[in-house]
């Protein structure tokens, strides 16, 4: 099939003559005039009759004239489709993200994102950190949001957003809410974490070897943030946990701070991508908006 016949033949139909489709693909009438009629005798159909100066379809013109509609709607539609995809307003995008952003930073980020995005799929899942780049590694997630101490991974893009601080947390009732005492003594207290694989489990682990200290006691373990702050909470044992979680329950008086001698650790919130890899446009789109949004929360926090 000629399709440069098939669309100069559309073009007569849609608007009204050889002289007008001419004017409209900057096209001399002559040449309009002859590569139709040669696209005619290329097909073995007439697809013209006249009646005086007027052309008019024949009846295999009427149905082809059909076909042309749709396949040049279809095109316009493809078109569409990829301005769409390159301009970032289409695409899915597969993002795998820690407890600490999947939580308490994501759901806000991404609700926002998508009042402007409507038409860009997200599809978010939630994992600890090893699952988290595992996921990465595996093409199962093109970013991946972390909360944590910021370990470098070979083959990782980091691009930081911000850093927040670590705090050790207890009941309000605990004898060392609001105390200063040493890590010695923290580490003596039973600890509600998270499961292995955590990274905020792994730094207090560290943080022990570091000072030469026994392995922490973790006594109640649960597979999510929310379900650790809750059994501290209801006044059992206490917590490793970054403050952007607990900031509010401890100035509500939920919770309270314990102060450790020599320990000041921060908690890096990044966006990790495959190194050496394009993100695709809607992607890009995305990291900027977190990007945006981290900097306005993390600006108001300080303020």
């Amino acid at each position: 099939m000629n399709l440069h016949g098939l669309r100069l033949f559309h073009a007569i139909v849609k608007y009204g003559g050889v002289t007008r489709a001419a004017e409209e693909l900057n096209i001399s009438q002559p040449a309009v005039s002859s590569q139709v009629k040669r696209f005619e005798r290329e097909l073995g159909i007439v697809l013209f009759g006249s009646e005086g100066r007027k052309l008019v379809l024949t009846d295999a013109g009427k149905h082809l004239m059909d076909y042309a509609e749709r396949l040049f709607m279809l095109e316009q539609e493809v078109e569409q489709f990829v301005e769409d995809m390159r301009e970032g307003r289409k695409g899915l995008i597969r993002l795998t993200a820690t407890y600490l952003p999947a939580n308490f930073l994501l759901p806000s980020w991404i609700a926002t994102f998508k009042q402007t995005h409507e038409d860009v799929e997200l599809v978010v899942s939630t994992s600890n950190t090893q699952m988290a780049f595992d996921q990465l590694f595996r093409y199962e997630a093109e970013i991946a949001i972390y909360g944590g101490s910021g370990v470098s991974h070979p083959g990782v893009h980091w691009d930081k957003l911000f850093e927040d601080e670590m705090w050790f947390v207890v009941h309000p009732d605990h004898p060392y809410a609001g105390q200063n005492i040493t890590l010695h003594e923290m580490m003596a207290e039973p600890f509600v974490m998270r499961e292995k694989g955590s990274a905020t489990r792994e730094r207090l682990a560290a943080l022990c070897t570091t000072n030469n200290l026994p392995s922490p006691r973790i006594t109640l373990q649960f597979n999510g943030l929310n379900e650790t702050i809750s059994a501290v909470k209801a006044g059992y044992g206490a917590n490793f946990i970054s403050s952007l979680v607990v900031r509010e329950d401890v100035i509500q008086g939920k919770l309270a701070r314990v102060y450790v001698q020599n320990v000041q650790l921060q908690n890096t919130i990044a966006i990790c991508t495959r190194a050496g890899e394009q993100l695709t446009p809607a992607a890009r789109q995305l990291v900027q908006w977190i990007r945006k949004e981290a900097l306005a929360m993390h600006s108001a926090i300080n303020h």
